[in-house]
């Protein structure tokens, strides 16, 4: 076959193939680029989350997907039934996006996308684990990423309140407390529905962070209690703090038990209450069981001291009482990790359990049963028998734990009492 020959050497046939192949070039470079997703959100699970999820549009992928979002707003917009706040404008805004009404352009629909997958994760994040603020708190531990595979492991089979209900707190007294606030509170109760609030969540935090055996003492209740696969094993009434001397709140671990204690007199307690009453009587410290100690523990003979020259100020020792059943720590001790010196401990005054309100201390915890308390903690390996001897000036010996035990000192006004929900005094004045 012959092919016509244009002046400039190109044959008429490969004219033809080089329009065709500039045209698929061409077609090719029209192409839209898929460009990568841009992470709106400052919230580190949204960004955990879209970092494992390919789709940019999580939620706008699909029609089924719409739907689960629909019924995720739903849930969250009802977030006060579990005790919960939700964002109504933010729910609103979701709610126009999904529907498309706008005609949602590809960025918003990606930050509308992220918005609602915040949402969805701060509201299983917080009905889950609580939102609780402790003075010193070292038990609990980051569970953003458990939230994140909530979600992308979350199976479309399963709608969005069989989920809920499947991963809602289930221990016996948040249901108490979350069936009194939908059914017994009114918009009026104010401080009972923060009440309420406080102790669900409280029950959420204790139930996520408990382990297989925990102590709970809740300050307004003076009462303190011993769980073991969550169930109460052992309750005891406690004396807490003062009001001028409050028990500061704390998720701790008891790490180790001293068994017939010295009882080193904190220093504002050594100058200001004992050194005064030494100075007016000599013979306090010797009828007391107190010792003079310095800085490095070394006992100094007192009556080399001239008390006189001494003011709160200038006091350059410390107070130590004996070991003994008399002893302001009676026979056990009970060591946790915080910077506030507070721990829980035996009593030589045990008259103070008999009363209404126990609130005697200066901020340490004090135990009705600590001998029980101890054979729990110890699975029966301390000698009980020793410690009820009452011989005065005993040995003192720490006994370590197997492994640290889980202890929340709480403020929760508010306690369940066979089945009923009964309100407590607030002694320090905390909830408003």
């Amino acid at each position: 076959m012959d092919h016509f020959t244009s002046k400039t050497g190109f044959s008429v046939s490969k004219k033809i193939l080089f329009i065709i192949l500039s045209g698929c070039f061409f077609a090719i470079s029209c192409v839209q680029k898929q460009t990568p997703m841009k992470i709106v959100s400052e919230d580190p699970m949204v960004k955990n989350f879209y970092a494992y999820n390919a789709d940019n549009q999580f939620w706008f992928s699909s029609n089924k997907n719409i739907k689960t979002a629909n019924e995720w707003l739903d849930a969250i917009e009802s977030a006060s039934n579990f005790g919960l706040v939700s964002d109504k404008n933010q729910i609103e805004q979701i709610r126009v996006a999904l529907s498309g009404k706008n005609k949602t352009d590809i960025l918003l629909k990606e930050a509308s996308d992220q918005q609602l997958t915040g949402l969805v994760l701060n509201f299983l994040k917080e009905l889950q684990e609580g939102i609780v603020k402790f003075e010193h708190d070292e038990v609990s531990t980051p569970r953003d990423s458990v939230y994140t595979s909530q979600l992308l492991d979350s199976d479309n089979s399963e709608s969005v309140s069989d989920m809920i209900a499947r991963l809602e707190c289930k221990d016996p007294d948040y249901v108490i407390y979350k069936k009194f606030l939908n059914d017994s509170l009114t918009a009026n109760d104010t401080l009972k529905y923060k009440t309420i609030l406080l102790a669900m969540n409280y029950r959420r935090y204790i139930s996520v962070n408990g382990q297989s055996e925990y102590v709970v003492a809740n300050i307004p209740a003076t009462e303190v209690e011993y769980y073991r696969n969550d169930q109460s094993v052992l309750k005891m009434r406690s004396v807490a703090g003062k009001k001028r001397n409050p028990t500061p709140t704390i998720a701790s671990y008891i790490t180790d038990i001293v068994t017939f204690p010295f009882w080193n007199v904190p220093f504002s307690i050594a100058s200001k209450e004992l050194l005064p009453k030494v100075q007016a009587d000599e013979t306090y410290l010797e009828r007391n069981n107190f010792e003079v100690v310095d800085a490095k523990g070394n006992v100094v003979d007192d009556y080399d001291l001239n008390w006189a020259d001494y003011t709160e100020k200038t006091f350059p020792y410390f107070f130590r009482e004996s070991t003994g059943p008399n002893n302001s720590l009676g026979i056990l001790k009970f060591n946790l990790e915080n910077p506030f010196s507070i721990y829980l401990h035996d009593t030589n005054s045990k008259g103070g359990f008999a009363k209404d309100s126990r609130f005697l201390s200066h901020g340490c915890i004090r135990l009705e049963k600590p001998v029980e308390l101890a054979d729990l903690l110890t699975d029966g390996k301390i000698d009980t028998t020793l410690l009820k001897t009452g011989v005065k000036d005993t040995e003192s010996k720490i006994v370590k734990l197997e492994k640290k035990v889980p202890v929340f000192i709480i403020y929760m006004p508010v306690k369940i009492v066979e089945g009923r929900v009964v309100f407590l005094k607030d002694v320090y004045g905390l909830i408003k």
